[in-house]
Parts: structure tokens; C-alpha cells; sequence
């Protein structure tokens, strides 16, 4: 063999064992963070069930009883969004739901509700938002206590009439320059009460890890964009 050519064997040689063992490397990384990276976003998962869930509430995993539901006229998206339930003896005790409010000021408010089998809201935490700074961002946990007033209503506890901010006839406070938003959020809270009302045997009993699909809509539902 030519030492020409023998050197460029050599070199393709030596090339593709590199790739390989860097890619053996990599796989090797990959498997070994898979966990971690698997555990992690299940911690942040159940930080933000504790808004929502208090541990004396469920003795079950909420985590890995859960379903995915596409309820757009309810739920406020297309999108399939996951239910989670929390069960105490073996008996239903709260649902967390995720619910969007579509017709925020500025985009989309996603919020966490946790609804126990009475009917009552044990709470509600917005988990994402776009909305103004200094202005509509009230809604959020940290900036004030609005949205702990959630807490312990129900679908006809304030009367249907009174789930409007004040500026609309109801009882809850609306914010100085941001009416759009608390606005946006009540609607989609007494809307997901609603949800739940009408379809909790279904939400409650429906087979872990399954897809439901609602295609109805509230009462005089009217699309919000």
C-alpha cells in the first residue's frame, strides 16, 4: 500500500472512531441527565400544584392521575390541557385544571384552578401572562391578593349575576387603568366552574392518561376574539 494512501486510511480511520466514541459520549450524557431533567420539571410541576392543592387534600399521585382535555369554548384554547386528580382515600377530592382567559389586554392568561368534588374553588394562580406591568400584573400572587378572593367560591356562590368585575355590575374589584384583565380572568374562572359543573362525573371517572374531547359551549356563550 502506498504510505499515501495508507495515511489517508489512517485518518478516516481515526476520524470515524472519534465520532463514534463521541457519540457514545453523548448518548451516555444524555441517559444520564434524562432523569434528572425528567425530575426536575416534576418538582416544578408540583410547586405549582401546592398553589393550588394543599397536601391534607390528596394522598394520591396528582401527577400520574391525570387526563387531557380539549374544551375550547370552556377551557379558553384549542389545545388539549391536562386535569389533574387529587384523590383522598381513594375518593375524588379536588380537580386542578389548567384554564386560559383568551381575551386578556395583551394575549392569553393561563391560569391554574383547583375546584374540590362540592364544587368550590380551593384556589387559583396565574402561571402566565403578558400583561402590563405596574398595571394588569396585579393578577399575579406576589404583586397582590386579588386572586386569593377565588378562594371558597363557587359556581352560584356569588349568584351568577355578581362573577363580573365591579364596573360591571359585579363584586369583584377590577384594577385603576386595567379593567381588561381581572375582567378576563373572572370569565374564565366562573367559566371553568361551569366546565366542571356540567362535566365533572365524566372529568372525574374518565380513564387515566386519556383524551377528552367537549365540543359544547356555556350558556349564551359568546367567543371572546
Amino acid at each position: 500500500m502506498r504510505p499515501a494512501v495508507y495515511r489517508v486510511l489512517s485518518a478516516a480511520l481515526l476520524l470515524a472512531a472519534s465520532g463514534l466514541v463521541a457519540s457514545l459520549a453523548l448518548t451516555a450524557i444524555e441517559r444520564l441527565t434524562a432523569g434528572r431533567i425528567a425530575e426536575a420539571e416534576r418538582q416544578a410541576e408540583l410547586r405549582a400544584l401546592a398553589m393550588v392543592l394543599p397536601s391534607t387534600r390528596f394522598d394520591n399521585d396528582p401527577l400520574a392521575d391525570s387526563i387531557q382535555v380539549r374544551a375550547p369554548y370552556w377551557l379558553g384554547s384549542p389545545d388539549a390541557l391536562p386535569i389533574r386528580r387529587a384523590r383522598l382515600a381513594g375518593v375524588s377530592s379536588v380537580l386542578v385544571i389548567d384554564s386560559v382567559a383568551p381575551d386578556g389586554y395583551s394575549g392569553d392568561i393561563h391560569l391554574l384552578i383547583g375546584i374540590d368534588h362540592s364544587g368550590r374553588i380551593v384556589g387559583v394562580r396565574v402561571t402566565r401572562h403578558r400583561e402590563t406591568p405596574g398595571l394588569g400584573d396585579r393578577i399575579e400572587a406576589h404583586r397582590s391578593d386579588w386572586i386569593d378572593r377565588f378562594a371558597g367560591l363557587a359556581l352560584d356562590d356569588p349568584p351568577s349575576p355578581s362573577w363580573r368585575v365591579r364596573k360591571d355590575g359585579g363584586q369583584f374589584d377590577q384594577f385603576a387603568g386595567a379593567t381588561i384583565t381581572p375582567r378576563a380572568v373572572v370569565r374564565a374562572v366562573h367559566r371553568t366552574l361551569s366546565f366542571v359543573d356540567r362535566h365533572r362525573d365524566a372529568l372525574e371517572n374518565a380513564e387515566t392518561g386519556s383524551e377528552l374531547h367537549f365540543d359544547d359551549a356555556p350558556e349564551h356563550y359568546q367567543p371572546t376574539r
